[in-house]
Formats: C-alpha cells, sequence, structure tokens
C-alpha cells in the first residue's frame, strides 16, 4: 500500500464516524436522496481514494474534501432522478434559508438549482463557494471551516452571511 493511500486509509479511520454524522445530516436534509448514510460515506470515500492528486493538510481539510465529494454524488444523483422523469411544468424553485444551517434543498430540483448557484458563485468568490460546502454539506462550525480554509472565524461568518444572501436572492 502506498503512503498516500495508508495515510488517506488512517484520516478515514478517524473521521469516519464524523463522515457519518454528517451524511446522516445531509441525508436528512435531502429526504428524496437513494443513497443511505453509509452509501453515501463509502461512495465519497470511493471518490476520494480513486482521485490522484487529492492531497489535505489537516483532519479539517480532509473533511471539507469529503463534503465537496458528498457534494457532488447528491447532485450526480439528483440529476439522475430527474433526467429520467423529465418533463416537468418549469415551477419557480424555492430552497429555504434557515437561521441555524442556511439552505435546506428538499427537492431533486433544488439540490440542482442549489449547484448551480454554486458553481456560479465558484466564479465570482472560490472561497464563498468552500464555505458553503463545509457549513452546508459538510455541517462544519464556523471555528472547523476557518481551520479547513485558512481563514479567520469572523471571515467565514462574513462570508456566510454573504452567501446566504446571495443564494437567496439567486434560488427565489
Amino acid at each position: 500500500m502506498s503512503e498516500r493511500n495508508q495515510d488517506m486509509n488512517e484520516v478515514f479511520s478517524l473521521v469516519y464516524e464524523e463522515l457519518k454524522r454528517l451524511a446522516s445530516y445531509i441525508r436528512r436534509s435531502h429526504p428524496g436522496a437513494t443513497l443511505n448514510t453509509t452509501g453515501l460515506v463509502h461512495e465519497a470515500w470511493l471518490k476520494l481514494q480513486n482521485s490522484p492528486s487529492l492531497q489535505f493538510e489537516s483532519d479539517a481539510h480532509f473533511k471539507a474534501i469529503a463534503a465537496k465529494a458528498m457534494r457532488q454524488i447528491l447532485v450526480d444523483a439528483a440529476r439522475r432522478r430527474e433526467a429520467r422523469k423529465r418533463g416537468g411544468a418549469g415551477e419557480a424553485i424555492l430552497v429555504t434559508l434557515d437561521a441555524s444551517v442556511g439552505i435546506k434543498p428538499t427537492c431533486d430540483e433544488e439540490i440542482i438549482a442549489l449547484e448551480s448557484a454554486l458553481h456560479k458563485l465558484e466564479e465570482m468568490s472560490p472561497r464563498q463557494a468552500k464555505v458553503v460546502e463545509c457549513r452546508f454539506f459538510g455541517s462544519m462550525t464556523v471555528d472547523q471551516t476557518a481551520e479547513a480554509l485558512g481563514v479567520s472565524a469572523s471571515v467565514v461568518e462574513r462570508d456566510w452571511r454573504a452567501t446566504k444572501a446571495w443564494l437567496g436572492s439567486v434560488l427565489n
């Protein structure tokens, strides 16, 4: 086993229960998701393990990367389900903003709309997009997000407030 794989296995073992907790939170936020919590964690692990260029600096950084992988898996699954049921009426997509976490998409259309908005945000402000990944998809605290991104907690709080407002205007 290569040193990189051994390091990843050690970190994964250390954060496995935390990732299951995060995946459980994400699953509760996405009632239409078809993967169970363990399946989501394992899919994310396979995605990360097969990424030859993956580098992480700390447990928090690894959690942020895992959160991104879980985001991608959920979005891909939502897109597959939506592709099967094309022909919607083009209704407005509403994503509620919750004071504690921020964004709670509840159906495939909302997950896809959030993903599209996050791609736009990444073009404008990559750090703010990473804050959303950490806070929403990774269910990380402000301090954990700050550590993962290498910024102060006040920067994360400011980015989080601004991003929630921007997402609210874009998604409604």
